[in-house]
């Protein structure tokens, strides 16, 4: 039903926008499942690197993070993955872990186009068919070294002995990461489990802090609807990167790659912001003579700066336990469904400094400063004021999860945009969800180069 003074053209064109963001959506979360998760991949960097740790890690904390028999996990794992879809250097690890009787995948029967993987294929057949001194084969795997895994393989698979192959620094950095990728996630939750135990426990004293008053930009649900539907989706995800998309190509054509690739993630990301911003400039530019509030209409709050991240910081340790096991209880349900962000691979592979640093621009300060200006700093107000709170804050978080396009990654940015929604009512400001999504993006990013650097 048209809200009064609404012009009808805005009528329509809101409706024209949520059938087209409802046809655009429904498009790219069945598109999800044909795009792979990098669950496999992150569980593979996982034993790779407990391999690689286990010299190194302390024989009580060996089988929190490393298990009993690295090797054995780590070729159940490579066994997981379709034969068709393995890469060769997994092929060649497969050969090199294989502890079955007879192997399944000899090196004979394998065959690699790429050149280190083929000269790796020779001197390991040559060690096995010739007399040669072990000392002179195992210098010619110096090649290898930049991949510290495939190294330490090949040299035991030819000299067997553990003093020439393995190299303690490399199994001291190894267990270092190891910890420190699984460690934090776990004191976290722990940390994350008592703050919500501590909030339950006030609330049933009626000790808890009244939350303040949420100020709400004076626009209607049809601003609303052209802001989101219109701008962020319509014109942002899909007429923008037509013309992005090849600027940004252009603009890169001199650059290599991988650094080539995160400009244009960049570039297409801050082009796909641009029609939101020109939208809300314009609804703001038609509330002119009206008084907005003391903090004005988005309620930034900037300062106190030291309080506003100490709210992030709760509010990112209290969604953390809630958003894990859902994606624990997606896990077991749906085993993998697919569909995870193409920036996770960029990060887990990537090496390149530039290009890391890019990605931690686009991921760690853009998205969040944009999508918390979206969805907490318009869209929320609006609807927390019309539909009241409990319906605001889980259509607003709904609309943050569906925008990402993953069915996979749904039901945890669901509840993460639950605890966004939560922080952003309980305090009354913005600022501490621009922090916390922050601090959950680059918590995520820290974690891929810990497991991929």
């Amino acid at each position: 039903m048209r809200q009064q003074g609404t012009p009808q053209w805005k009528v329509l064109l809101a409706v024209f926008s949520v059938l087209l963001t409802a046809f655009i959506w429904q498009k790219g979360l069945e598109e999800s499942f044909d795009r792979p998760s990098v669950a496999p991949m992150l569980s593979l960097k996982q034993h790779e690197m407990a391999l690689l740790a286990s010299p190194a890690m302390p024989k009580p904390l060996r089988p929190i993070f490393v298990g009993s028999n690295p090797e054995k996990e780590l070729e159940e794992i490579i066994r997981e993955i379709p034969p068709e879809n393995r890469k060769e250097r997994e092929n060649l690890l497969l050969t090199l872990v294989d502890q079955s009787d007879e192997k399944s995948n000899s090196l004979n029967e394998i065959a690699f186009t790429e050149s280190n993987w083929n000269l790796a294929k020779e001197i390991l057949l040559e060690s096995r068919n010739k007399n040669r001194n072990i000392k002179a084969i195992t210098n010619e795997l110096e090649f290898l070294k930049e991949d510290p895994l495939m190294y330490r393989l090949s040299c035991l698979a030819i000299a067997s002995s553990r003093e020439v192959c393995v190299e303690e620094t490399v199994s001291q950095r190894m267990a270092f990461r190891l910890v420190a990728s699984q460690l934090l996630p776990s004191l976290a939750t722990f940390f994350g489990i008592g703050l919500c135990l501590r909030q339950g426990w006030l609330f049933y004293r009626r000790e808890s802090s009244s939350w303040p008053e949420n100020f709400s930009l004076p626009l209607s649900a049809i601003d609303m609807v052209l802001l989101v539907a219109g701008g962020f989706v319509v014109l942002g995800e899909v007429i923008t990167p037509l013309f992005a998309i090849p600027a940004s190509q252009l603009l890169t054509e001199s650059i290599h790659s991988p650094t080539k690739e995160s400009l244009t993630v960049f570039v297409g990301y801050s082009a796909m912001t641009l029609p939101s911003l020109v939208i809300f400039r314009q609804q703001l530019r038609m509330l002119k003579g009206m008084e907005p509030p003391i903090r004005g209409w988005m309620q930034w709050g900037i300062k106190p700066v030291n309080k506003g991240v100490m709210q992030a910081l709760q509010g990112w340790l209290m969604v953390m336990p809630f958003v894990l096991l859902t994606s624990w209880l997606v896990g077991f349900f749906l085993e993998d469904p697919g569909g995870s962000n193409p920036l996770l691979e960029m990060v887990l592979s990537s090496k390149n400094y530039w290009a890391l640093s890019i990605l931690f621009l686009t991921t760690v300060v853009l998205a969040p400063l944009f999508e918390e200006f979206i969805f907490r700093g318009a869209l929320l107000p609006v609807l927390v004021k019309s539909q009241g709170r409990a319906f605001g804050v889980i259509l607003s978080a709904l609309v943050f999860a569906l925008a990402h396009l993953s069915i996979g990654e749904l039901p945890p940015l669901l509840v993460l945009g639950i605890g966004l929604a939560l922080l952003r009512i309980s305090t009354g400001r913005l600022f501490p969800c621009v922090i916390m999504h922050s601090l959950w993006n680059g918590v995520t990013f820290a974690s891929l180069l810990l497991l991929g650097g």
